[in-house]
């Protein structure tokens, strides 16, 4: 990676910056503005010493919207005012007793009073750690605003998660209340669940014991139990024989009054812990205040043009950042509706809600698109498209060219989106708008959102900002950036940095390069990065190129081990439904529809270079994914040395 000129314009960057503070200020005062520039203002004056760095890979987004300097709930609050009769959450639980929940904004204030008052009879207080393990729901919603309102760290768990990983999670923050649902539902698999009896028996013990004393949890004083059991029939958990479980339906028994909570809250607080995906390494506890999130959600809702007609259709879960800030945030900073077809992943009620509901808008990961495109391909479903989509958001993995130009024909999103960022940066830090170029909206993530700074380093020493063009490690600054990892400040210190400019960064892993516009493309994981003899080859390019293959409905690319060459390229493909596979090249008709190992390399081949071609190809009906859909290729990895290790 050539480095030319890269240190000499870094140290003049930074000693510009630090001579005008000199000038400028006292020690006091600029001790003062470096807390502000950590909130995320950024002062003219620096961001035209930003912006004049010409040649380098650094950008500031705009100055407006401005960023609310309130809390949550007060700005909630100043919502329901406008927009109270409006729909705020619009939700349907799956078959056999398929229901749909509406809560106007009005509603959704009182039932989270109720909800609030509640919580805080049973002794949540301001900075409790509350953790919440359901599904995308009604109860869900409001119990986001309840725990907000009392200044409560809301903490969403993965509804999937076994008994071992909620004991970690609860154990690692020292939770001592635990919402959830009585059955987690799959996705994919409607009105099919599991029964959380076992679960609780792990955790808790004795469930008929009056009270709740946790051995593997010692923390733990209360578990609050969602009756969701009307959706499965089938499932056998006698919620009135244990006494140690209380019954979310009481906690509606609160009063409609606002609830004040036992401290004042503060816009910097801690009001969310998200766990990270873990694509690489187990899950961390990633610390979001009041300012980060909200004002992040609603500078998304501001870029998407979101506003209180917007009915928007959020399959993705809840428990993460896409569903509760991109999602959530979004929608009640504007007035917006927002629509869970289920309460986990499924295309077929998704499709249906967003035609039933003449949704406007409609989120999703790309595995998810996939998935809805295949359910509108099954004609048995006699599925109806919708007609009235037009605004949306693709985020939490990168999105083939090919897959977005499928998105727009087929359902009508004309104003679809791309975001990039990270659980640690609340979670947006890039954004495209729906007036960029289409080349721009299919090749890049976009440029820096408001009051956030974006810059490319090199990997190996992070003083270095690289010129336009180069690839190097994305870096991100400003209001958004989190406050550490909770209970982990050696993990927090390898990504968290305050640098020598008194600004606070985030580095992400991921590698990316700008251009001269700002517009900032992800070309992959760092560590994802294959050196074969010695050559950097990146897998979003081989997958890229491989998408357009027909045939081919997913790919994933990873390194593995050589013997010669030190890594070599592993193509890990799903077939597109209809099509059959083959290792050996087929003559006649059934050629068109199938796929062998020769013809995805030999598509390689043509359409890149021979050293980017796949040494091996494997046939894969799914990816281990992260509960946010990315997949984890250090999963692959293990895979293909077992299976290569089989056949030697």
């Amino acid at each position: 990676m050539s480095m030319y000129t890269r240190a000499c314009a870094g140290r003049a960057v930074r000693m510009a910056a630090a001579t005008a503070r000199r000038r400028a200020m006292s020690t006091a005062a600029a001790a003062a503005a470096r807390t502000t520039v950590d909130e995320g203002y950024v002062p003219q004056e620096w961001q035209q010493r930003i912006l004049g760095t010409e040649g380098l890979s650094i950008r500031t987004g705009p100055m407006e919207p401005a960023l609310f300097t309130g809390t949550i709930p007060d700005h909630f609050a100043s919502v329901v005012s406008r927009h109270g009769d409006r729909p705020a959450v619009i939700a349907r639980s799956p078959t056999p007793n398929a229901h749909e929940s509406t809560l106007t904004y009005h509603a959704l204030d009182l039932v989270s009073n109720r909800l609030a008052s509640s919580l805080s009879s049973i002794g949540v207080r301001k900075g409790d750690r509350v953790a919440v393990s359901l599904g995308n729901s009604a109860e869900f919603a409001a119990l986001t605003y309840a725990l907000f309102k009392l200044g409560a760290v809301l903490v969403p768990l993965n509804p999937t998660f076994n008994a071992q990983q909620v004991t970690a999670a609860l154990s690692h923050l020292n939770a001592e209340v635990l919402i959830i649902g009585a059955v987690t539902d799959l996705a994919y698999r409607p009105g099919r669940g599991r029964s959380n009896k076992q679960l609780l028996e792990t955790i808790v013990g004795d469930l008929q014991r009056s009270r709740i004393q946790s051995e593997t949890v010692p923390s733990l004083k209360r578990v609050v139990v969602l009756d969701n059991r009307a959706s499965h029939p089938d499932v056998n958990f006698p919620l009135d024989q244990f006494a140690a479980l209380s019954s979310y339906e009481t906690l509606l028994e609160g009063s409609d009054r606002t609830v004040k909570p036992d401290a004042p809250l503060d816009p910097a607080d801690t009001i969310n812990i998200q766990f990270t995906s873990g694509t690489t390494s187990a899950p961390k506890a990633a610390q979001l205040s009041h300012t980060a999130i909200l004002n992040n959600g609603a500078f998304i809702a501001d870029r998407m043009g979101l506003d209180p007609s917007d009915r928007i259709v959020v399959p993705p879960p809840l428990f993460h950042c896409f569903g509760s800030v991109l999602g959530y945030m979004a929608t009640a900073t504007t007035g917006a509706a927002i629509l869970f077809p289920s309460p986990a992943f499924d295309p077929v009620a998704t499709i249906r809600m967003a035609a039933d509901t003449d949704a406007t808008g409609l989120y999703g990961v790309s595995t998810m698109l996939v998935s809805i495109f295949e359910a509108l391909d099954e004609g048995s479903l006699n599925l109806p498209v919708p007609q009235h989509l037009q605004k949306g958001i693709v985020a939490g993995s990168s999105v083939p060219e090919s897959l977005m130009r499928t998105i727009y024909k087929r359902l009508g999103l004309q104003d679809l989106v791309i975001c990039y960022g990270m659980t640690e940066t609340a979670p947006v830090s890039c954004m495209t708008r729906p007036s960029d170029p289409f080349e721009q909206r299919t090749s890049s993530v976009g440029t820096p959102m408001p009051h956030t700074t974006v810059k490319i380093v090199d990997p190996l020493d992070h003083t270095r900002v690289l010129p336009l063009g180069e690839r190097g490690e994305l870096a991100a600054s400003g209001y958004l950036v989190m406050k550490g990892y909770f209970g982990d400040p050696e993990r927090t210190a390898q990504v968290r940095r305050t640098e020598s400019d008194g600004r606070t960064w985030m580095y992400s892993g991921d590698e990316a390069e700008m251009d001269a516009d700002g517009f900032v493309q992800i070309t992959g994981r760092i560590k994802d990065l294959i050196i074969r003899g010695g050559e950097n080859i990146h897998p979003l390019e081989v997958e890229n190129c491989l998408f357009q293959l027909p045939g081919v409905q997913e790919v994933s690319v990873a390194g593995v081990p050589d013997e010669r060459l030190g890594e070599a390229v592993a193509a890990f493909v799903i077939p597109r439904h209809g099509w059959t596979t083959a290792d050996a090249q087929q003559e006649g008709d059934e050629a068109a529809r199938r796929l062998s190992k020769d013809r995805v390399r030999d598509w390689v081949r043509t359409n890149l270079s021979s050293h980017l071609v796949p040494k091996y190809v494997f046939w894969v009906d799914d990816y281990p994914k992260t509960a946010s859909g990315k997949i984890q290729k250090f999963k692959l990895q293990e895979m293909a040395k077992k299976m290569l290790a089989d056949e030697a």
